[in-house]
């Protein structure tokens, strides 16, 4: 059988190293070498029989074997960079590299009857200078795939992607449909597709890889100490090599993809790619970044069909060829501390992607993997703390990035990376159901999965602990005798750090000491810490990331506290049904700031929960009394730490809106209001802190009272008076709860009630 070896040899060195391969390959058996140049493939391919067969061929010159989590070295950036047409003449004369350092790699082969089939399927014809740009790209393709059987799955990148979308018959078929619906030639839509995907797409290389690890690695190498559930990796690797996977990461800080993508280089994983805003496409970034898999998508796509769908088109070839997605679900970094609600777009995009992928494909069901990506400690919080108080954002650019890598050079404890359970996309949308909630749906079970995989950090306890102390400065001991009961409540969660010794204490405070967010007075005969003076956003972003694990055990005290200020007598049945009411009501006004589970999951972790809380309830006596009953057996109430800081926060927005007159149509001005009236409560001692007054609670609060009805022109008076109402009165309720936990904690607070209030 004849066989046409079709190589893609760019020096003579690579030249006569594919002559050796073919003659101790083949032997004496018919064989032609052929570079993959296009005029002499197509005289090639003209001349060849059916049954010929068609070996693509590659030369590559592999780095020395390194460790996967070191940083790349320069001989390994020369060697990769030796695959690029300008090295190639060189890389012989470059020094310790020999002929015999080179490796010829066979992609798959296939007759050329084949390749014609395949080529009629996907063109919709067999022939022609189409055909023949079809066949290099299959070449190149095939050299990758074997390419990576060398070197590892960690250089999958991919190859000639405008090309191969715009060549699709089915993209042009779904062209053609787009042409009619805005009047355009199928040629003129199809060109401006393949301007847009050239714009957007990334043209990863192994070379630019390492590069941009190198040049990024000072962004986050020396400021944390990765920390990393390695458990569900090698399953989550092998799914991997079956089906697309989606990453979808908490957003914490602009060091989240270069941390994600060590953990994922280090254990052999394909390059993501990431998805990000167009604004950080500025120099040096945007043409390093590139190549090295980030997707620059423009963060408003308009009107713009043809934008549009050159996106979606993207999504399917990427899913379709089981290439690794990224983007981060909120949108945006977290300011609060707390994952922010979800973002719908792009996971609209990858289902109408996945939707329209042959019923084959295995990118018609990506897996969804949730990853929490959870700091110790963030330089850049205090900068995202001050956008709360209504300072402005600071425009990224080469001079932020040198100020951005200066911040980063110091240690500041540890990035701990944790994966979700996985879920796969179609088995997600069956379970939301149809309708328009259904995405939604589905974005919230990531975010739930996401804040389950967050670990307790040691951080995190200790501000929940300060914060609770009204301001005032505690001692090591009543330091101490507040994070045990915290630490006791979560005992079942995943946790890292120490705080059941004191050195695990006294190492929590020094570090928040060092960062500026907790003070350290020595001058009088006790040692005594406090959250420092205008630190109180920092302190609640660090609190807001144990909140999740906290927030069953606050819904319940506020259920049962809701049953004793009715003062009914009830039966045992009449007494979980009104706590459950309760809970829902609770849950309707927080839907916006907190992730739930659906109602059936919801109810069986309260009953848990009441179990913990309570062991043997059930013969706790049926009335209000009964309910405060099983409250007194608490020794820590944590609903006025966990829900007051977000009551408040809508309180506030309520109350401007019941002023309020008329449809709300400028945003801007309305948040401003409701951020001055928070300056002076807060001033005024209203509030519980000075976290409540922060732009993104406001933000949600508005998504809370728009859900309701309430901004629109035919919102009435009564109905916007009646949810500030509503707010106020569950806010009375959890600063009754503060006063509660201040009297269980009289004896550590020294004796005066009321300090876990404030």
């Amino acid at each position: 059988m004849p066989t046409l070896v079709l190589s893609g040899a760019r020096s003579r060195v690579e030249r006569e190293l594919v002559r050796r391969w073919a003659e101790s390959t083949y032997g004496d058996d018919p064989v032609r070498v052929v570079p993959d140049d296009g005029r002499e493939l197509a005289g090639a391919l003209d001349g060849a029989g059916p049954d010929t067969t068609v070996v693509p061929v590659r030369v590559v010159w592999p780095p020395a074997e390194r460790d996967s989590s070191d940083s790349p070295a320069l001989t390994d950036l020369l060697s990769l960079s030796a695959r690029r047409r300008t090295l190639r003449h060189a890389h012989a004369r470059v020094r310790g590299w020999s002929d015999a350092r080179g490796r010829v790699v066979a992609g798959d082969a296939a007759t050329l009857a084949q390749l014609r089939r395949e080529g009629d399927r996907e063109l919709g014809s067999p022939d022609g200078a189409g055909f023949v740009a079809f066949v290099r790209r299959r070449a190149t393709l095939a050299c990758d795939r074997a390419e990576r059987r060398l070197t590892g799955d960690r250089y999958k990148v991919p190859r000639l992607m405008a090309e191969q979308i715009v060549a699709s018959a089915a993209v042009r078929e779904r062209a053609a449909a787009l042409a009619g619906e805005l009047d355009l030639s199928v040629d003129e839509v199809l060109t401006r597709t393949s301007s847009c995907l050239t714009e957007m797409a990334a043209v990863q290389s192994p070379p630019a890889i390492e590069a941009f690890r190198s040049v990024m690695s000072p962004l986050h190498r020396r400021a944390w100490e990765l920390d990393v559930d390695t458990t569900s990796l090698g399953d989550l690797r092998e799914q991997g090599r079956a089906r697309p996977l989606v990453f979808l990461p908490s957003h914490r800080s602009y060091a989240d993809p270069l941390v994600l993508a060590e953990v994922l280089h280090a254990h052999d994983f394909p390059r993501n790619h990431v998805l990000g805003g167009n604004n950080l496409a500025f120099w040096p970034l945007g043409t390093l970044g590139r190549r090295a898999g980030i997707v620059f998508i423009r963060r408003s796509f308009g009107d713009d069909a043809v934008y549009k769908f050159a996106v979606r088109e993207y999504f399917g070839h990427l899913l379709d060829k089981r290439f690794n997605l990224e983007w981060y679900i909120e949108g945006g970094r977290t300011r609060t501390g707390k994952l922010r609600p979800p973002k719908y777009g792009l996971l609209r995009y990858l289902v109408d992607a996945a939707d329209q992928l042959p019923g084959d494909s295995p990118g018609r069901d990506p897996l969804l993997v949730p990853v929490s990506l959870h700091y110790d400690q963030l330089h850049e919080v205090g900068a995202l703390a001050a956008e709360q108080g209504g300072a402005g954002k600071k425009a990224e650019g080469l001079g932020w990035l040198a100020g951005y890598m200066r911040d980063q050079q110091r240690r500041i404890g540890s990035a701990r990376i944790r994966f979700g359970e996985p879920i796969a996309l179609r088995e997600a949308l069956r379970d939301a159901g149809e309708g328009s909630a259904q995405l939604e749906k589905v974005a919230f079970r990531v975010c739930l999965g996401i804040n389950r995989a967050t670990p307790v950090t040691p951080t995190s306890v200790v501000t929940f602990a300060l914060l609770g102390a009204g301001g005032r400065a505690l001692t090591f001991e009543q330091v101490r005798d507040v994070v045990a009961p915290v630490q006791g409540l979560l005992a079942d969660e995943p946790a890292t750090g120490d705080l059941d010794t004191d050195d695990g204490v006294a190492e929590t405070l020094d570090r928040l000491v060092s960062v500026g967010v907790v003070e350290r007075f020595d001058g009088g005969p006790q040692t005594v810490w406090s959250i420092g003076p205008d630190r109180h956003h920092v302190a609640a972003f660090y609190r807001n990331g144990v909140l999740h694990h906290l927030l069953n055990r606050a819904v319940l005290e506020m259920a049962l506290l809701a049953v004793v200020d009715s003062g009914r007598e009830l039966a045992h049945d009449e007494v979980l049904e009104a706590s459950w009411e309760a809970a829902l009501a609770l849950r309707d006004l927080l839907k916006f700031e907190f992730f739930f589970p659906r109602k059936r999951e919801f109810r069986d972790e309260l009953l848990a929960e009441l179990d913990r809380l309570a062991p043997g309830w059930a013969g706790t006596p049926a009335s209000a009394g009964g309910a405060a009953a099983l409250l007194g057996q608490a020794d820590l109430l944590v609903a006025p730490r966990t829900l007051l800081p977000f009551v408040e926060s809508q309180w506030v927005v309520a109350t401007v809106l019941a002023d309020h007159a008329g449809a709300l149509e400028d945003r801007g001005p309305f948040l401003d209001a409701c951020t001055g009236l928070g300056q002076q409560w807060w001033r005024q001692q209203l509030l519980q802190g000075a976290d409540v007054v922060s732009r993104e609670l406001f933000t949600t609060a508005l998504r809370a009272a728009d859900n309701r009805g309430l901004l629109g022109a035919d919102a009435t008076p009564q109905a916007r008076a009646a949810w500030r109402d509503e707010v106020a009165a569950v806010r009375d309720r959890l600063r009754r709860a503060g006063r509660r936990e201040g009297e269980l904690r009289a004896d550590v607070f020294g004796g005066v009630p009321g300090a876990a209030q404030q």
